[in-house]
């Protein structure tokens, strides 16, 4: 699970980053694409560390990669390092704009390249596709031409793939190209503190249809260096409720389209992240492949029950909320489960 983040020079994506992650991208100078892990925020798994006292803590987390595009061919380069990302965080520079028309110009600026980038691949491979003899050509050749001409049409309109109505199959065969805009995108504008308002302006004029966060990234690196304690004072002199980074980590696990199951005890309370509408068997795959091969049984109860019912697994399970799941069962975001198996 990993998003990229782009953004045109000093819109602040490096500071963003290093806030999330506490990975300093700009002392690994020279290098295009830098990982970092941040942990996804999740009151629920904090409440079972607190029950449980466990030796080991693992929280979900999401890899997320500093884009640093420059010079020529820098694209190509970082379109093969990310070509595994499953999502785009879209850093817009909003600081320095003095209106919500010049943030607008900013983001499409960068949009724009990626488009184009795209449309520059799917030039080339239908002008290779349109080369090849007839005898040669194969049905999937011949499918891949009417997608990427659709596509083409798509893109010289500016709009980006993920807006083209694709099955899911055709997304999947076009895979292999690694396009910047058929992945899910956040859109996280980078304001003054003074002209936060401007992210309304900002929406009107774009109207994007990926999800949007405005925020101030100087307040966010204030915050950053301050105690949990400290933090909460400050968000509350200034009558706010959160810091602006928890969300966005928050936002892009749901971008991906990914959930956490629990498993707990005093050894460790471990989130684990799988994608949403995932089978018992397959969640069960997440903890080990062999959980998933001599599946047999899933013990599963919800967080809230767990909660209500006494906050222990004897307790939940005297209420009658702790109950066996089969293969078809399709795991819940928060569900506590203990997988039985045989090998």
């Amino acid at each position: 699970m990993e998003i990229g983040i782009l953004g045109l020079p000093s819109s602040g994506k490096s500071t963003l980053f290093e806030i999330m992650t506490g990975v300093k991208s700009a002392e690994k100078y020279g290098e295009k694409c830098v990982p970092g892990l941040a942990t996804v925020p999740d009151e629920r798994f904090s409440k079972l560390v607190d029950i449980f006292q466990p030796v080991k803590v693992s929280p979900a987390q999401i890899r997320f990669i500093d884009v640093n595009a420059q010079g020529k061919n820098s694209w190509d380069v970082i379109r093969q390092t990310l070509s595994s990302a499953d999502g785009l965080l879209h850093i817009v520079d909003g600081f320095t704009a003095k209106t919500a028309k010049d943030c607008a110009a900013s983001y499409r600026k960068l949009e724009d390249e990626l488009i184009l980038s795209d449309l520059m691949i799917i030039e080339k491979r239908l002008e290779k596709l349109l080369k090849m003899p007839k005898n040669v050509i194969k049905p999937q050749d011949i499918s891949q031409t009417d997608i990427l001409t659709r596509a083409r049409a798509h893109l010289e309109e500016g709009k980006p793939l993920r807006t083209l109505n694709l099955s899911d199959d055709q997304v999947f065969s076009l895979r292999s190209f690694s396009f910047w805009t058929i992945r899910p995108e956040l859109i996280c504008v980078n304001l003054r503190e003074d002209r936060l308002s401007m992210i309304d302006a900002f929406l009107e004029k774009v109207a994007p249809e990926a999800p949007t966060i405005g925020i101030c990234g100087l307040v966010e690196a204030e915050l950053a260096d301050l105690s949990l304690e400290d933090q909460k004072e400050y968000l509350a002199s200034m009558g706010i409720e959160e810091a602006a980074f928890p969300k966005i980590i928050r936002q892009a696990f749901s971008l991906l389209n990914r959930i956490s199951f629990f498993t707990v005890g005093q050894d460790e309370v471990k989130a684990w992240v799988i994608p949403a509408q995932t089978k018992a068997p397959k969640a069960a795959a997440a903890i080990h492949k062999d959980f998933e091969r001599g599946f047999i049984k899933a013990e599963v109860c919800a967080y809230e029950d767990f909660i209500a019912s006494g906050k222990t697994i004897a307790a939940t399970k005297s209420a009658g909320k702790l109950r066996l799941e089969g293969k078809e069962y399709i795991v819940k975001d928060g569900d506590i489960i203990t997988f039985r198996f045989n090998v």
